[in-house]
């Protein structure tokens, strides 16, 4: 009777710590925070936000190089939406609608757009274990992964 006592409170002790656990660390929300990412040497940060609905938007929010060499600020000029392409460069609004797969450990259901081909692509992305954030856009089967530095929370 007193192992059994005893496997009872480790049992309720493990489960409480469990649920204190998830409380406090909510894994879908890791992914909150601005990032350091580059791309063909362009140093930029992007603020991933969680949205009312409980979905994720990944905008660009500084450019390393944001003006082009007459001094004019770069601009969204290969958006497929002619209305967006004015956002300036630091304005971008990468990805919206993302959403968290807790079996897979990763947050996918929408696409990433790439400002600099113009184009929108599948995107799942995912913690490594050096804490990068892995993000890969892909169309039809071929992709590319870039890996964003968190800087902020």
């Amino acid at each position: 009777m007193k192992k059994v006592l005893i496997i009872l409170i480790i049992i309720t002790f493990q489960s409480f710590q469990l649920g204190a656990q998830n409380t406090l660390n909510n894994a879908a929300d890791n992914i909150v925070g601005t990032y350091l990412g580059t791309q063909n040497g362009d140093n930029f940060n992007v603020k991933i936000v969680k949205l009312a609905n409980g979905t994720y938007r990944g905008q660009v929010i500084w450019m390393e190089h944001d003006t082009d060499a007459q001094g004019n600020k770069r601009l969204d000029t290969k958006n497929p939406d002619k209305s967006l392409r004015n956002t300036p460069c630091d304005r971008i609004i990468l990805f919206s609608g993302l959403k968290y797969d807790a079996s897979d450990k990763e947050w996918n259901g929408t696409k990433i757009y790439d400002p600099q081909r113009g184009m929108k692509a599948k995107m799942v992305a995912r913690f490594e274990k050096d804490g990068r954030l892995s993000v890969r856009g892909s169309v039809l089967g071929i992709g590319e992964t870039v890996y964003w530095k968190k800087i902020k929370k």
